[in-house]
């Protein structure tokens, strides 16, 4: 078990600690917008709760892909890193403003123990916008089958 959260735990430093702007980021990128793309080809007719709109569903997009939220996230699948699908996600919480703030505050900060054991690493430089409009995007996925 210590070995799986050690190994684990690099994975996540990896994703989320390279800055130097290297070679390997941009590959890391241009892979994520092809996952985000792909993933979120299967959302093609997304479900628009009141007040989210298509801008929101698009520059959500467009967040998620230039971020390391796929590290950790799939769009209907448990995904390796431990986070819950997107799909599980919208359906669990209702996309209220109030809901919409936890949930972006809880990208912001981190947290751990509605998912599981595994912690959701925070996200501190992210502008509390950036997060509402990525929680907006995934409140859109209730529906995806």
């Amino acid at each position: 078990m210590k070995k799986y959260l050690i190994i684990l735990s690099s994975a996540f430093l990896f994703a989320c600690g390279n800055e130097g702007g290297d070679k390997t980021e941009t590959k890391t990128e241009a892979k994520t917008d092809t996952q985000t793309t792909a993933n979120a080809g299967s959302a093609a007719q997304p479900t628009f709760p009141p007040g989210i709109t298509q801008a929101d569903y698009d520059n959500g997009l467009q967040l998620i892909a230039g971020s390391d939220c796929l590290t950790c996230h799939q769009i209907k699948e448990k995904s390796p890193g431990g986070g819950p699908p997107y799909v599980e996600v919208a359906k669990k919480y209702e996309p209220t403003e109030e809901n919409i703030k936890m949930l972006a505050g809880k990208i912001i900060t981190g947290g751990s123990g509605v998912w599981g054991t595994i912690p959701m690493i925070a996200h501190d430089g992210l502008p509390e916008e950036d997060a509402k409009t990525m929680v907006k995007y995934v409140m859109t996925l209730k529906n995806v089958k």
